[in-house]
C-alpha cells in the first residue's frame, strides 16, 4: 500500500485532535469535580516565554484545519488567535475542527500534493510542495503544540496516559 497526501495529513489530524477532543472533555469533568478553575488553566503557561494553553489549542487547530486550508489556497502564515478565549470556547474550537476535518475530502486533498505552498510570516516566505509543507513544517508544529497541551494538563493533575494521547488507531481487522 502506498502512502498519500490524505493518509498523513487528513487522517491524522482527524485521530489526533480527535484524541485531544476527548482529553479536553475529560479535562472538563476532572476540573470540575476537583474546584480548579478552568481560567487558570486557559491562561496557564509551562515557562514564562512560552506561549498560554489557549494558544497550544489554538494551534493545534491552526495547525490542522489551517494546514488542510493552506493545501487549497497554496498559503500558510502565523495564525490570528482571537482575544478572550475561555475553556469553553477552546472545547467548541476543537469540536469545530475534528468535524471539519471528518468532512474533508481525501481525494480532493491527495490531488493537491504536488502544489505549491508558501509560508508566509512578514518578510519571510519559505516555499514548499504541499507534501513537504505537510511532512515538514505543519505535522512537526502540529505535535509540538499537541504534546504541550497533554504535558499542560497532565501537570495539572488530570489522569491521562499515551492511549488517551493516541487516540483511535487504525489496527488492522
Amino acid at each position: 500500500m502506498s502512502v498519500s497526501l490524505s493518509n498523513i495529513s487528513l487522517e491524522t489530524y482527524v485521530q489526533m485532535v480527535s484524541a485531544a477532543t476527548k482529553i479536553i472533555n475529560k479535562a472538563e469533568n476532572f476540573f470540575s469535580e476537583n474546584n480548579i478553575s478552568t481560567k487558570d488553566i486557559v491562561e496557564m503557561q509551562l515557562y514564562k516565554d512560552m506561549a498560554p494553553f489557549t494558544f497550544q489549542v489554538f494551534s493545534i487547530v491552526h495547525h490542522s484545519v489551517g494546514a488542510i486550508e493552506a493545501l487549497k489556497t497554496g498559503e500558510f502564515g502565523p495564525p490570528k488567535m482571537p482575544d478572550n478565549l475561555d475553556f469553553e470556547s477552546l472545547k467548541t474550537m476543537l469540536l469545530d475542527a475534528e468535524e471539519k476535518l471528518k468532512n474533508t475530502d481525501p481525494a480532493e486533498i491527495d490531488s493537491l500534493a504536488e502544489k505549491d505552498v508558501i509560508f508566509k510570516m512578514g518578510t519571510i516566505e519559505w516555499p514548499f510542495s504541499a507534501t513537504d509543507f505537510i511532512i515538514s513544517f505543519s505535522l512537526p508544529n502540529f505535535y509540538f503544540h499537541l504534546t504541550t497541551f497533554y504535558d499542560m494538563l497532565r501537570m495539572k493533575g488530570l489522569d491521562i496516559g499515551k492511549l488517551d494521547f493516541v487516540g483511535q488507531m487504525k489496527l488492522k481487522n
